[in-house]
């Protein structure tokens, strides 16, 4: 019988033991119950201002009968509907329950004890954390004026190094690369590893002189694509996105990959999400009037902005990051503090409604003027 009194006995590694979990962002409900507000706003994970489209929405109910059966484990409406939007083929496609898992199979076929990824400081938390999960080594290159600096980054390849993570736009400062320097980035790097642009927010970048993965994949096998439903489409609850890279690390990918990683509800609400185009604009078009607006009143405020092509705003306060945060969860607002990015005196706004835009700026500008 089993005694619940005595310690557990196992071995558990190292790189496992000091791994930090991910520090997720404050629900409303329970800002709602801890503080006491009523009616807060969320302007800290980067969702969606707008929601799901109304044809997704609509697609979702009418699969709801159909929620006994297993859903399609290969994708293959999904897949082949994305294929033809980007010009490739259905095997050049992982799906992905989100692009997170997408970054957890490329780490799990790719990376082990000696092997090395490359990646950003600040960037994606979840790089360096998956990477530690499997035992492998972080090579983490501080950013270059908010930018990743693909110089230092090329620098620092070895034999051991097996995957390269560049978040473009990057979160959280929201800048974006230059074509021409990731065109000579290229150049210089060795066959042995794969570059990973991670373009979770790419329908927000209003720059045309940024790479783009597919365009880069057709061309050059070391080049794969990540790409989510969960910004741009508002589907973040529902945890989609995929891959797109060439047939050679897909079938790898597609061995580690769980049966029925995807749900139906995912995959019927991202087929309707890719045909409303008319939803897309107007959540782009919200989201870059709402950062301009952002932009303008947070320069008013003394704060240091930095020009993001995503849906957040990344600002230097001049002060103690976490206290900001706290301050303005009493407030009703809830925004991110960047400590646990490096950044102690940072905070990232997501752009909201305009309404929440301005409910931000006033409740920010009344923390930084008692905080004085």
């Amino acid at each position: 019988m089993f005694n619940k009194s005595r310690p557990l006995s196992f071995e558990v590694p190292e790189y496992l033991t000091s791994l930090v979990p991910y520090p997720p962002g404050k629900p409303l409900e329970e800002l709602e119950r801890e503080y006491g507000v009523k009616d807060p706003i969320k302007l800290a994970s980067n969702e969606n201002l707008l929601g799901p489209s109304s044809k997704a929405r609509k697609a979702i109910k009418n699969a709801l009968s159909s929620l006994h059966r297993y859903p399609d484990g290969s994708g293959y409406y999904l897949k082949r509907k994305l294929a033809g939007l980007l010009g490739v083929s259905s095997e050049e496609i992982v799906l992905g329950n989100g692009s997170n898992e997408l970054i957890d199979f490329l780490i799990r076929v790719f990376i082990r004890p000696g092997y090395e990824a490359i990646s950003s400081d600040p960037s994606f938390l979840v790089y360096c954390k998956m990477v530690q999960a499997v035992g492998g080594s972080n090579v983490v290159i501080p950013l270059s004026g908010y930018r990743h600096d693909l110089e230092n980054i090329s620098r620092a390849v070895t034999p051991k190094t097996r995957l390269i993570f560049l978040d473009n736009p990057n979160n959280p400062s929201g800048t974006v690369i230059h074509r021409a320097d990731f065109d000579a980035f290229l150049e210089g790097l060795p066959d042995h590893l794969l570059v990973v642009l991670d373009e979770a927010y790419m329908e927000f970048v209003r720059t045309e002189h940024t790479p783009k993965a597919v365009e880069y994949m057709k061309q050059d096998r070391r080049v794969i694509g990540l790409r989510t439903f969960s910004k741009a489409y508002g589907l973040a609850g529902l945890r989609v996105g995929y891959g797109v890279m060439d047939r050679e690390p897909a079938k790898y990918l597609e061995r580690v990959r769980q049966p029925f990683n995807v749900n139906t509800m995912a995959q019927v609400g991202a087929l309707a999400a890719l045909d409303d185009h008319q939803h897309l604009k107007k959540t782009v078009d919200a989201v870059r009037q709402g950062m301009d607006f952002l932009t303008e009143k947070l320069e008013e405020l003394g704060c240091r902005v930095m020009p993001s092509e995503a849906n957040f705003i990344l600002i230097d306060i001049d002060r103690d990051a976490k206290m900001v945060y706290e301050k303005m969860l009493r407030e009703g607002v809830i925004v991110r503090a960047m400590t646990a990015y490096g950044l102690p005196n940072h905070i990232r706004i997501t752009v909201g409604l305009p309404e929440e835009n301005l409910r931000c700026i006033e409740a920010l500008q009344k923390v930084l003027r008692n905080g004085r």
